[in-house]
């Protein structure tokens, strides 16, 4: 079999690549319709800060604002999401989603769910400062870690504080716990999948770093 040489900086961008994937890197991300952040990746975050299960959070997110996204074809949790009257919308930027809150409540309604963790802001009105900050990304994440641990603390359990998360009332909590708990699974796989293979690259790398040079292919002379 011949050997394959890596070279180190592809190995090197390999690792970073797949970190990424792994770790949030969204804290300094434009969030724009062209560029718009993973809740998820916000999630896994706020998760490492608050002392939350690796990807639990970021299971909600995608219970709660999840969607297909055709640009990365592939599933993702929205950020802009705004839930009500019993329906579900996908606003393109955060403007959007700011206008059409305040175009609800002008009409009277006031059970509004919004943003990653589609933050109810009828039982939370102290929740956020503004619109715009309940709007907010990493705003509504911080909340929704630091109300996830709250729930904890209440049940002493992380699968009962899920629950809770949704409802207090059993037969709607039930369900709800089951579908994150199930995307939970998912996640938890997806993120030690890629950490396998960046350790297995990081492997590679040390061995690569470790082989002697290869000898020169220089020819020595001769003078007549």
């Amino acid at each position: 079999m011949a050997s394959i040489f890596l070279h180190p900086l592809s190995i090197r961008t390999g690792i970073a690549l797949l970190l990424a994937g792994i770790v949030a890197a969204t804290a300094g991300a434009a969030e724009t319709p062209a560029n718009p952040p993973d809740c998820r990746d916000v999630a896994a975050a706020a998760e490492r800060q608050n002392a939350i299960p690796t990807r639990l959070l970021a299971a909600i997110s995608l219970a709660e604002a999840g969607r297909w996204d055709r640009d990365r074809a592939a599933w993702i949790a929205w950020p802009w999401t705004v839930h009500a009257e019993g329906r579900g919308h996908y606003l393109p930027d955060k403007a959007a989603a700011v206008a059409m809150v305040r175009r609800l409540q002008a009409r009277g309604v006031r059970n509004i769910d919004v943003g990653c963790m589609q933050v109810n802001l009828k039982y939370h009105p102290r929740a956020f400062a503004s619109l715009e900050q309940a709007l907010d990304p990493h705003s509504n994440v911080a909340f929704a870690a630091r109300f996830l641990s709250s729930l904890r603390r209440d049940h002493r359990s992380w699968s009962k504080a899920v629950g809770h998360y949704h409802s207090a009332t059993r037969k709607l909590n039930r369900p709800y716990r089951r579908k994150v708990l199930r995307l939970w699974h998912k996640e938890r796989w997806r993120y030690f999948k890629a950490r396998h293979a960046a350790a297995r690259l990081a492997v590679v790398a040390r061995r690569q770093q470790r082989r002697p040079a290869p000898p020169s292919d220089e020819r020595g002379r001769t003078e007549g």
